[in-house]
């Protein structure tokens, strides 16, 4: 997996993928986000991902926003297809069928947080800041924010954030709840590791079946939700991996599981 913009690699199970422009502060044009589109279809091939951390280069930003030298250029036509291209690279990542780690290591402003809110939880580093400021320039969250953060902190405080367009802390983030951790900067990436490495043991099923419990059933009745539960239990009961580890309980031994999402 060779790119341009990003950094890509693999490490018994986890998966690191790197927004590299710090000299823009990671900032998201069309070519970034194509290529992030690309690396999420990519890591969904490869059997031997079984999580991914996304981070950002430097020691200033995850992502800063969208680029706006590119913004400030488009029609409205064009706008829409600059948005439209957002939402589909955030909802690649979201329906990724393993666990996905945002490792926030600075500014997640605009695109940075939308893209954050896709992943499956936020690990933050103390002098990460987070915000939508869209509305500063006239516009607003394009990317799936005034969605993803309502639904994670109710609607009226993701109002609030818009509205206003200002910068929260990192424990700010974490007490409104839609960040689950907040690291000392130098103790982000082995957090958000050991956390990965844990996740990584699992069996990529079962993962899977979680991850897509959770985020169908958020958005039915609860009854229609039980029955997708249900169901994904069912799947997991197909896997080889809810033999393993079945068995190793029984056995009092430690569960290797080998399943993956191909059959």
């Amino acid at each position: 997996m060779t790119y341009e913009h990003l950094l890509m690699k693999e490490e018994k199970g986890i998966g690191f993928l790197t927004i590299n422009r710090p000299a823009a502060l990671n900032a998201l044009n069309t070519a970034v986000l194509n290529e992030l589109r690309k690396a999420a279809q990519d890591i969904e091939k490869d059997e031997n991902i079984r999580v991914l951390i996304i981070t950002g280069a430097g020691e200033k930003a995850f992502v800063a926003g969208a680029d706006i030298t590119e913004l400030a250029k488009l029609n409205a036509l064009e706008g829409k297809y600059f948005v439209s291209n957002g939402h589909q690279t955030m909802a690649a990542f979201q329906k990724l069928p393993i666990p996905v780690i945002a490792a926030v290591n600075g500014f997640a402003l605009g695109g940075g947080l939308e893209l954050a809110l896709a992943c499956d939880f936020i690990y933050a580093s103390e002098n990460s800041k987070f915000g939508l400021p869209e509305i500063t320039l006239g516009l607003i969250p394009g990317f799936g924010g005034t969605q993803r953060l309502a639904r994670i902190i109710g609607k009226n405080l993701a109002k609030e954030l818009i509205f206003t367009g200002k910068m929260i802390s990192a424990e700010e983030a974490f007490q409104l709840g839609f960040v689950n951790k907040v690291i000392p900067p130098d103790q982000l990436m082995a957090e958000a590791v050991k956390t990965a490495g844990t996740i990584a043991a699992k069996g990529k099923v079962s993962l899977n079946a979680a991850k897509q419990a959770v985020n169908q059933g958020l958005n039915v009745d609860l009854a229609t939700a039980c029955e997708i539960e249900i169901d994904a239990f069912a799947l997991c009961m197909a896997s080889e991996d809810s033999k393993e580890g079945t068995h190793a309980f029984l056995e009092k031994r430690k569960p290797q599981f080998k399943g993956n999402l191909k059959g």
